[in-house]
């Protein structure tokens, strides 16, 4: 695939096929709701190849997901707008369908117009791209690019199908081109052709010089009117990868510099029952020359959320980092004071406290530095106050 300039239709787009930013009819809320079972239910009553029906799923976990994100519900609690009426499932599992019977071993795309101005919806109006399609795209292996006109090219329902098959390139694959094909929408621009162009054809490999030669299938691949090409690689051996799956993963990261062998022993087990596809545990030497260990968690991009806090809790880390990406999930951190009593005097430990965005208390940890100080001064073991000190602020708080 290669996406460049021009407009979504082709791509099953949910809403903008049939209205203008003047027709709230059309909008955002018109047409029929259902909810995110309600639509995974319809799917698999429809009889469908496990191919086509793991494709459709995909597609419509990723619309459910970006919904629940926009409104803050629960995904199973989400209900659709007019992603949920009959001709926008008749767009996922038609583009579904028709991939499967094109059978590419490869679907790539260059960045994908998203259009401009604004759009109106339900709720309001909106910038272009709508929230939903950004969290859609912030999900997706392909990257996004603006224009070239004031018009919503690119919706959720049209990123959700592309993000479900599609990876992201820079520019059209080496491709010899079998076939083409052309869809158009609705609108008319004055200087962009509104028409969504795919490309068949075989694909090529370089080879250890990095000069390109034939490989052993053929690529599918399209085009959007003004530059914008979407295509499919039907190769024996894929462009990249040396002939891998693609699959996308999130790589989250945490330092631990105080954890009990017997909570890093049970990482694997844990983590992988909550998601998790790999776990390792690194040794590795922390800041002032303090052993410690990295832990990396393998997963799927909708599962790392819930598994940095869930290595969060197991672990007491103040922060995960996601790897390849611009933002990583902290705790909330604050600090308490625990007061020991030894011997009649008052001794102050400094306590970290990690919660939850809603105050949910999962960590407590005395600073090993002040802990030290009370220990020298008392003859106290370093360990004891240690555990004094942060069995008080947890009595204090009512943390468990």
């Amino acid at each position: 695939h290669e996406h460049g300039h021009g407009h979504g239709h082709g791509h099953g787009h949910d809403h903008d096929d049939n209205h203008t930013h003047h027709d709230p009819e059309h909008a955002e809320g018109a047409g029929v709701h259902r909810s995110y079972p309600e639509v995974v239910a319809l799917v698999e009553s429809m009889s469908l190849p496990e191919s086509v029906e793991s494709v459709a799923l995909d597609a419509f976990e990723r619309l459910g997901r970006a919904e629940a994100s926009v409104h803050g519900t629960d995904l199973d609690e989400t209900h659709f707008h007019e992603v949920g009426a009959d001709d926008a499932i008749a767009d996922v599992v038609g583009a579904a369908l028709l991939l499967d019977d094109l059978d590419p071993d490869r679907v790539a795309t260059t960045p994908v117009a998203t259009g401009g101005g604004a759009v109106e919806m339900s709720h309001g109006v909106y910038p272009v791209p709508a929230p939903a399609t950004t969290e859609v795209v912030a999900g997706a292996d392909f990257s996004v690019v603006g224009g070239p006109v004031d018009r919503e090219l690119l919706t959720p329902t049209g990123a959700a199908i592309l993000a479900a098959v599609a990876e992201g390139v820079d520019a059209l694959p080496d491709l010899a081109v079998d076939a083409a094909g052309y869809g158009a929408g609705d609108a008319t621009f004055p200087d962009h052709p509104n028409v969504l162009r795919a490309l068949v054809g075989e694909g090529r490999e370089p080879d250890a010089a990095g000069h390109g030669q034939h490989g052993g299938g053929h690529h599918a691949g399209g085009q959007h009117g003004g530059g914008h090409h979407a295509g499919a690689a039907d190769t024996d051996a894929p462009e990249s990868g040396g002939g891998l799956v693609h699959d996308d993963v999130a790589v989250l990261e945490t330092n631990l510099d105080d954890a009990a062998p017997e909570v890093l022993g049970g990482l694997q087990e844990t983590l992988k029952r909550a998601g998790a596809r790999d776990v390792t545990v690194v040794p590795t030497t922390m800041k002032k020359s303090r052993p410690g260990h990295l832990v990396k968690v393998i997963c799927k991009p909708a599962d790392a959320g819930a598994l940095a806090e869930r290595l969060a809790r197991e672990t007491g880390t103040l922060g995960v980092r996601q790897s390849g990406a611009s933002h990583r999930w902290i705790a909330e951190r604050d600090f308490e004071t625990a007061v020991l009593s030894v011997d009649g005097d008052d001794h102050e430990v400094t306590v970290k406290v990690a919660s939850t965005a809603d105050g949910d208390v999962y960590d407590v940890s005395a600073e090993y530095d002040a802990a030290a100080a009370v220990a020298e001064a008392t003859g106290l073991p370093i360990r004891d106050v240690l555990r004094r000190a942060e069995r008080e602020v947890r009595d204090r708080l009512g943390a468990e």
